[in-house]
């Protein structure tokens, strides 16, 4: 082991990252661009992560653009800025390849509402079901899962399945209302939810669309169906992207993570955006745990290559099914 390994090492913190300190003076995107270089490693990073970290990755994208580049990327490292279950996801469908993750405690709200050993004994209630679960759920949930799913190919993918097979969907609540009143399937629904597209206030964004009355309101379909009712369009985040960029519409008031806002007004530089507002004292609603990844923990994540994502081959050799499902499904759909 190297001297800066034993140090990288003796250094991860409690808190899930390497607690060392960077210096102050070095260009960090410049150093990060280096490391990207002589390591063989990618960067990917989830719309909902800082502007700046946004603009130094590889690839920007939703959970499946960024399951389906892990699939894809020949680098022997791939860095995940974004979420636990992404990053294991990424090594579910990369096992030989090492997964980084600049902050192991950047979690999930939602996966962390559906534990796999309770979920487990909630499906023994329903052995003829099928489980379809949305991909925002731990490695181990994966394993009791029969098809993955994104809110991009959600609507395909229950859809696929015959319209004569009971199904469970798991573990967002909102999502999976939204799929029974879309596909009109009467599923069993895990009761979970995001603590960022729960909190969304409906008074407060019912005021401004009145102060707005050109905005067109666009919403995540893990939003609160009170929400959904009174959207101008509903879709997964490179969705609500891509209706920004098309729609002939110039202001929109944006229900979902505002680190999206970065990528939109990048793309639509002549439109306005506006975060829709939570219950909360905040002007917008950003998710903590998105937010713990930084370019100083980036840089050192893919300096010493810790913390490094590690699954029990079993997890993998099962997990990694519902995902594989999903991605054959998703791909013959086109999406």
């Amino acid at each position: 082991m190297t001297a800066e390994m034993s140090i990288a090492k003796r250094g991860l913190s409690k808190n899930g990252y390497l607690n060392l300190e960077v210096d102050p003076t070095l260009d960090l995107f410049e150093e990060i661009k280096k490391l990207k270089e002589e390591k063989n490693a990618i960067l990917l990073a989830h719309y909902y992560q800082d502007s700046e970290i946004q603009d130094i990755a590889d690839y920007i994208g939703d959970s499946l653009g960024l399951s389906q580049m892990a699939a894809k990327t020949e680098a022997d490292i791939i860095v995940f800025a974004g979420v636990h279950f992404m990053a294991e996801t990424a090594k579910m469908l990369s096992p030989n390849k090492k997964i980084l993750l600049p902050d192991l405690k950047a979690g999930c709200s939602l996966a962390d509402a559906c534990p796999a050993p309770v979920f487990r004994k909630f499906k023994e209630k329903y052995p003829d079901h099928i489980v379809v679960s949305y991909v925002n759920t731990t490695a181990e949930l994966k394993t009791l899962t029969d098809i993955c799913c994104t809110s991009t190919n959600a609507v395909q993918i229950i859809e696929s399945i015959p319209k004569d097979q009971p199904i469970i969907f798991a573990p967002d609540i909102n999502l999976g209302r939204y799929l029974v009143k879309k596909t009109g399937r009467n599923m069993v629904l895990w009761n979970g939810a995001c603590m960022v597209h729960e909190i969304f206030s409906n008074e407060k964004i019912t005021k401004l669309m009145l102060r707005h009355p050109n905005a067109k309101l666009i919403a995540h379909p893990e939003c609160e169906s009170i929400i959904l009712e009174k959207a101008h369009f509903i879709g997964s985040t490179t969705g609500l992207l891509n209706f920004t960029i098309s729609d002939e519409a110039t202001e929109f008031i944006v229900a979902t993570e505002a680190g999206i806002l970065h990528q939109m007004e990048k793309r639509s530089p002549q439109k306005t955006f506006l975060p829709a507002p939570p219950n909360n004292t905040c002007a917008c609603n950003d998710c903590p745990h998105m937010k713990l990844n930084t370019l100083e923990k980036l840089y050192l994540c893919m300096k010493y290559e810790q913390p490094e994502i590690i699954l029990p081959d079993w997890v993998i050799k099962e997990g990694v099914k519902s995902i594989d499902r999903m991605l054959e499904i998703s791909e013959k759909a086109g999406l």
